[in-house]
């Protein structure tokens, strides 16, 4: 089976599902290729695990560009001739499906929708998108059963599946405590302080903002407790600046990209994500599997990643800094339970979230769409039969 991948982003959570899907289907012996714009760890990473990567130049927001975006896709699909073509995110759903129009066996994965990631007449127009272009998408895969009960909810007719994120947990494995106290020493961190770790893109979905607002909750109940915020993006500069003008000493840190989080994950009593929207976010699962608790907003995948036992406690409303702060407060006050609320953590993640069971639930996916070749009813007439 030859796949074909095309997704933009290159960096951050779709990025490493991209090249743990390239990985696990490489080890069965499929052909894979990876369109992706150039730059970032995609290529390089996808490369290192077998994949060919096609250079495919495209911007991450739509706009005019995304007609050039397209034509270049379909050259690729063209020469590459995929038995599948497996599309990453919003941007690479547009392109993607303008350029193959269901030609080919299309898998659309939102890992988020794009109509919640805007507001007013984008929203409006991306929902518009979305319901009419489902019709060029044989399979919708979504991380959570909530992303799909989103979808279903504003009339997206689509053949969904629901393949909930996982993590490679012989990467993502727990400290034990000589480690956890050597990972605050390489870092620079004291041993005795409560410390948070928010690691994620720093952007607007991520509400970072959110969490510098709630810190300073924290900061004055706890004045010794620490966060650190680990990640680049379009946001640092404004993020940096809220961070100098918190009340010093504000116990906090910008520590910018990093190729590997677990040193991080390693030093942390707790993991924390204050998202604005998700599919299901890839970093929480990380952190639990490398046994630390997690705090996240109440938005799509939050409540479905956790242990049964944490799904009202460790979830708050999403732009609610109060309730966060008081939350921050109650767990980094008192770190033995974090230590044993994370080792339920990692038992959770390892019977739910193995990459393993991700990759074997996607193959599956694959093999029914390219044996039946069925169009799900209502829009075969539409859909053309080759390029």
């Amino acid at each position: 089976m030859t796949i074909l991948h095309v997704s933009q982003p290159v960096d951050g959570g779709v990025a490493r599902v991209v090249v743990d899907l390239v990985r696990g289907q490489r080890a069965a012996g499929c052909r894979v290729l990876v369109a992706c714009p150039p730059g970032g760890r995609l290529a390089h990473e996808a490369a290192a695990v077998g994949a060919r990567v096609l250079d495919w130049p495209a911007e991450r927001p739509p706009g005019p560009g995304v007609v050039g975006e397209a034509w270049r896709l379909r050259r690729i699909l063209r020469s590459a001739r995929p038995d599948v073509l497996h599309l990453h995110s919003a941007k690479a759903g547009l392109a993607g499906r303008l350029a193959a129009r269901g030609a080919v066996p299309t898998v659309f994965q939102p890992h988020a929708w794009s109509f919640a990631a805007v507001e007013g007449a984008l929203a409006r127009a991306g929902l518009r998108w979305e319901q009419y272009a489902t019709r060029w998408s044989r399979t919708l895969l979504c991380v959570s059963e909530q992303e799909r009960a989103d979808g279903v909810a504003v009339g997206l007719v689509a053949d969904w599946r629901v393949v909930p994120n996982g993590v490679d947990l012989a990467h993502f494995t727990p400290a034990d405590p000589a480690s956890r106290r050597s990972a605050r020493m390489a870092l620079g961190l004291e041993q005795s302080a409560p410390l948070a770790v928010c690691v994620g893109r720093l952007c607007r979905q991520k509400g970072q903002d959110v969490l510098l607002d709630a810190w300073e909750q924290v900061q004055r109940r706890l004045p010794a407790a620490r966060l650190v915020l680990v990640g680049g993006g379009p946001d640092a500069e404004s993020l940096a600046r809220r961070v100098r003008a918190l009340p010093v000493p504000s116990g906090v840190r910008l520590e910018g990209d990093v190729a590997d989080p677990r040193l991080w994950l390693a030093a942390a009593d707790l993991a924390v994500l204050p998202s604005r929207w998700e599919g299901m976010a890839l970093a929480p699962l990380e952190a639990m599997a490398c046994g630390r608790p997690v705090l996240l907003t109440d938005v799509a995948g939050a409540r479905e990643c956790l242990p049964p036992g944490e799904r009202g406690r460790s979830v708050v409303p999403p732009e609610n800094p109060r309730a966060m702060g008081e939350r921050l407060v109650e767990f980094l006050s008192d770190r033995i339970e974090c230590e044993r609320r994370g080792v339920l953590a990692r038992v959770h993640v390892a019977d739910h979230h193995d990459i393993r069971q991700v990759i074997s639930q996607v193959a599956a996916i694959y093999r029914t769409i390219v044996r039946s070749r069925v169009v799900p009813v209502g829009r075969a007439s539409r859909v053309p039969q080759r390029f």
